[in-house]
């Protein structure tokens, strides 16, 4: 006759045995647990809607301070008044509020993960990499919101689209799928860094040469000539000029196919290393 002897946990719970590893998942179950977790996302605004203060008064706030601050002298260089310069702004404000909206992933996943969020996920037997899309998804949606306040601002005060309403379909795109590039630098960033007050001012102190060093907010042509090379290979400036094109016309083969470039590179680059310090955070 043999006896069985039952160990209790410290806590008096059974004990649970780890996950050691998320092994191989389909993509049908992958796509179903960034749904799961973007919904937990999802419900994590409607809890905070104080989340969603920069996505609605970020587009409010700078297309009247840059429309009636300096479409008055820019407008004017560019050979009318507020309303050419609101022409030339929107788009650019555009590349300007993804960049911003993306910063906040960063904010985010660091959040997360300092509450432990993120080592609960670890031991769930789903791929990584969808804990870090589902926060991506979100975030688009977010820049969505957003982008439509900023247009709705700009018909408001006058913009007119040049070309068609698909030109500036294809401008809110290629700003989503440069703004879903980015966020895998915040994602990598929010990971390594101890703090989320880290990752804000490391994202400002990146955020403030790229966007003021472009045309996002006026032409590059009175710029010093070594400030003019910057913001040729800048590639806000590239995505700002590429929805300008898209949606007032003009020259964009160029502009876009290097926004596309860079997105590319990024995310290639970006991707696997904010996943691979995912899985060795903590």
């Amino acid at each position: 006759m043999s006896t069985t002897t039952l160990t209790k946990s410290p806590t008096g719970q059974a004990p649970v045995r780890p996950v050691s590893g998320e092994g191989k998942i389909g993509l049908r179950a992958n796509l179903r647990h960034i749904g799961a977790l973007t919904r937990r996302n999802l419900l994590q605004i409607k809890k905070d809607p104080e989340s969603m203060f920069d996505a609605l008064l970020m587009p409010v706030i700078f297309t009247l301070l840059f429309t009636y601050v300096f479409g008055g002298s820019v407008g004017g260089s560019l050979g009318g008044g507020r309303e050419e310069y609101l022409n030339y702004l929107i788009p650019g404000l555009m590349a300007m509020m993804g960049m911003n909206i993306a910063s906040a992933v960063g904010t985010g996943v660091n959040d997360d993960f300092r509450k432990g969020v993120m080592d609960r996920f670890r031991t769930m037997p789903i791929a990584r990499s969808s804990v870090l899309i589902a926060k991506i998804v979100v975030e688009l949606g977010r820049m969505m919101v957003a982008t439509i306040i900023l247009l709705a601002m700009g018909f408001a005060l006058g913009m007119e689209i040049q070309t068609s309403f698909l030109g500036l379909l294809e401008a809110v795109a290629l700003s989503a799928v440069f703004g879903a590039a980015i966020m895998w630098i915040f994602i990598l960033l929010g990971l390594a860094m101890k703090t989320a007050q880290a990752v804000q001012a490391t994202g400002m102190l990146v955020l403030m040469p790229l966007q003021f060093g472009s045309s996002i907010f006026a032409p590059t042509q009175t710029m010093p000539g070594w400030l003019q090379t910057f913001t040729e290979y800048n590639p806000l400036s590239n995505l700002a000029d590429a929805a300008r094109g898209l949606m007032m016309g003009g020259p964009i083969a160029h502009s876009v196919w290097v926004t596309l470039a860079w997105a590319g590179i990024i995310t290639v680059v970006m991707a696997p290393l904010a996943v691979a310090k995912f899985r060795k955070a903590g």
